[in-house]
């Protein structure tokens, strides 16, 4: 009793048909250089891979600038910014400074 099954895909089978008709030096030709072509492809896309992770590596971290959200974002509770003229901190005495005379003495 036989059983007509098909152990092979259709790709294979296409291709059996498209290569078949050569000779057997020219098919080992054929195979070789579908051989080569996909390692020759593999081997651009290593490269390409690797180039891309080098220059990721070595590229220029920008300073992160605030987002605008999240739990570090305060938005309109954030505290005033001071102006530079107008001093901080225990040097800043305020309206509790002395005043100046105006004749210039202390």
């Amino acid at each position: 009793m036989s059983v007509d099954t098909q152990l092979a895909s259709a790709k294979t089978a296409i291709f059996d048909a498209v290569v078949g008709f050569l000779p057997d030096w020219a098919q080992i030709g054929v195979l070789a250089l579908i051989l080569l072509v996909v390692v020759v492809s593999w081997g651009v896309s290593l490269k390409g891979w690797i180039s891309r992770r080098r220059a990721a590596r070595h590229a220029p971290v920008a300073p992160r600038q605030p987002q605008g959200r999240g739990a570090d974002y305060l938005g309109p509770y954030a505290p005033r910014q001071q102006r530079s003229d107008q001093g901080s901190g225990a040097d800043y005495l305020g309206a509790y400074a002395p005043r100046q005379r105006p004749d210039g003495t202390g």
